[in-house]
């Protein structure tokens, strides 16, 4: 810390949280369902629909790409080299991958997607009252298809995202997508079909040592880029997030799509970070119950006809950011050296260098920042951040009192929020009260959370199970306003633990936290430091702390805002204690704390996968085979 040029720093977080302003950078917003709901929604599926393509590229058959696959030179490699290891022949190899790319592939048939159109306008309408997107970032979009191949990277929360995305590049005219899809849709009887006649591919969730079965994947995603034939959309953080905190990202498609940059056979990639936020997930009750261990529902037909009482209910907004088209020429300049790869031929598949592998894993991290940083909040994740910290309840005019504090440090840290114009603050209250009346209720003047009624006795722990699906849905809200506070909010926990307000001292315990909780939160690698300034700039900038000489102190105004990120990590850090005693134990952990819980969110399943991973790193558990 001492070697770090501390000004230099300041300087540094004031420019970055300059840029995340939302006076200064942010786009507005345009309702695309206001033209749904005042015209038909059968002409407008069936419209023209001419998109502009990269550099003037046509649309290529199905048959063509398969074939334009099948006979790559990288790929006719691979089939000849499990050919000689496992001694069959190259046409059966040639044969077997032929059927995996039948398995795999996408056929995009604009029936279908006019279909599509026409039943998610009429879905949308009844599911949400507005679907908000910012027109500037459509835009920006348009251009960079024009220009360079594009990758669509969404954030994950619902299985609604990528259904979405197309809509809206539909919506605007704009090319639709080739999207990476999980092998569990595949097998939904005639909606499997059709999402791959609507540009979904489908992918095993994990591909084992299947060298052939990686090769033909690779190879599919590759000449789809190299040509320009569509942009491809897949999620960075590879699964929906049931906590509604952005999840750690994977790497694999990732190092596909920017491989081609590397290797010189296009001049640039341009990735686009896509925040989706939800007002009300749809589902919010289902995330918590597969959080407790509940199996999830296997994806199938029957069970989306089931679910269409969901079409009853009122799910409030969404909003959907394109970001700026990051230039993966211009992120790799000075970082990569590209002629390393002009030594071997093209075709032959080489695992990526250790300075390509730290460039890759960088810019995965950069992207999610930029999706977290776009993200728009409203009023009940705040309301849900101040339940959490009182179970017990709270008079409503004590919590509309505090939810109007914490908007006011919320703005102060740059958030995204979206609060109704002239809108009286009890209004806003008591109408995100009544969207979320299934988590909260108001009673005697007392707001608490709603735990599910039993139909009959039940177990004590029936009961903590219960009261832990309330608390787990209320968490998903809080967790989608943590990026904002998440740096402060640990130097806040750092202050109370230092032996002393040394400087030094309280940044040894924020960087004990830092590298504790990476597996919770996105926390790019190397930026310890840099996050640590950050939020002493902040806490400074909101007069909650000031720094004399080499101290850092609370200031008489401070302690509401310290106490706040104090009482915001604590369920994380009781959790990570509380997992300990689990670990010496033969019972469940629900049996463990039956009677005596106070951190329900230890029952989690994110958190204790979390936490075992911070503590097998840390060395203070290790795993023993028996």
């Amino acid at each position: 810390m001492s070697t770090v040029c501390a000004s230099c720093l300041n300087i540094l977080v004031f420019v970055t949280l300059q840029q995340r302003d939302p006076m200064l950078k942010r786009d507005g917003f345009e309702d695309i369902l206001e033209e749904r709901r005042n015209s038909s929604d059968l002409k407008y599926a069936l419209r023209c629909y001419a998109p502009v393509l990269y550099k003037g590229v046509t649309p290529c058959k199905a048959n063509m790409l398969k074939n334009i696959v099948l006979q790559s030179d990288q790929l006719r490699y691979v089939i000849n080299q499990v050919s000689q290891e496992s001694g069959e022949a190259p046409d059966i190899i040639q044969e077997e991958a032929s059927v995996i790319l039948e398995e795999m592939a996408h056929r995009l048939q604009i029936s279908t997607v006019r279909f599509f159109a026409f039943a998610l306008s009429k879905a949308f309408k009844t599911l949400f009252q507005h679907v908000c997107v910012n027109e500037e970032g459509i835009q920006r979009l348009q251009q960079a298809i024009q220009e360079h191949p594009v990758v669509l990277l969404p954030s994950h929360r619902s299985y609604m995202d990528f259904l979405l995305m197309s809509y809206i590049l539909y919506t605007y005219d704009l090319a639709l997508p080739v999207i990476a899809a999980g092998m569990d849709f595949m097998g939904m009887k005639f909606v499997g079909e059709m999402l791959r006649m609507s540009g979904a591919f489908f992918i095993r969730r994990s591909f084992g040592g299947d060298k052939l079965y990686w090769a033909v994947f690779s190879e599919y995603v590759k000449t789809m880029l190299r040509n320009g034939f569509a942009p491809i959309e897949f999620f960075l953080e590879g699964t929906r997030s049931r906590t509604c905190k952005s999840l750690t990202p994977k790497l694999g498609l990732l190092n596909i799509v920017i491989e081609p940059f590397f290797k010189g056979e296009v001049f640039d990639v341009n990735l686009v970070p896509i925040s989706i936020s939800y007002e009300r997930i749809l589902e919010e009750s289902l995330y918590a119950r597969e959080l407790l261990g509940v199996p999830k529902p296997k994806e199938s037909t029957s069970g989306l006809l089931k679910a269409r009482r969901i079409l009853s209910e009122d799910y409030g907004s969404i909003h959907v950011y394109f970001g700026q088209p990051v230039s993966v020429r211009s992120l790799a300049q000075g970082k990569v050296n590209r002629s390393t790869y002009n030594l071997f031929p093209r075709h032959i598949p080489r695992k990526p260098m250790e300075e390509t592998q730290s460039f890759v894993n960088d810019t995965a991290y950069r992207i999610v920042r930029l999706q977290e940083d776009n993200m728009v909040l409203k009023p009940w994740v705040l309301m849900a951040s101040l339940l959490l910290q009182n179970l017990e309840g709270m008079e409503l005019s004590v919590l509309t009192e505090q939810t109007v504090w914490l908007r006011g440090l919320a703005l102060s840290y740059a958030a995204f929020l979206d609060w109704p114009d002239h809108a009286p603050t009890a209004k806003v209250v008591s109408s995100s009260l009544a969207l979320h009346r299934g988590l909260a209720c108001v009673s005697g003047g007392r707001v608490s959370l709603v735990v599910g009624e039993p139909l009959g006795p039940v177990t004590p722990e029936e009961a903590l199970f219960n009261r832990a699906v309330s608390v787990l849905s209320c968490a998903s809200y809080r967790n989608q306003v943590l990026h904002v506070f998440l740096r402060p909010a640990m130097l806040a926990v750092a202050m109370h633990t230092a032996a002393s307000s040394k400087k030094n001292e309280v940044y040894n315990c924020f960087s004990f936290l830092w590298d504790m909780f990476s597996n919770d939160f996105i926390l790019c690698p190397g930026d310890t430091v840099q996050d640590f300034e950050e939020a002493c700039y902040l806490l400074v900038k909101t007069g909650a702390v000031q720094m004399p000489q080499q101290d850092i102190v609370m200031t008489d105004i401070g302690q509401p805002t310290l106490s706040f990120f104090n009482g915001l990590l604590e369920p994380f850090l009781q959790g990570y204690q509380m997992l300990l005693p689990t670990l010496r134990s033969e019972h469940s952990v629900l049996c463990v704390f039956t009677g005596n819980l106070r951190c329900y969110e230890v029952l989690s399943s994110d958190m204790q996968k979390n936490a075992l991973a911070a503590l097998l790193r840390m060395d203070a558990v290790r795993k023993v085979k028996v």
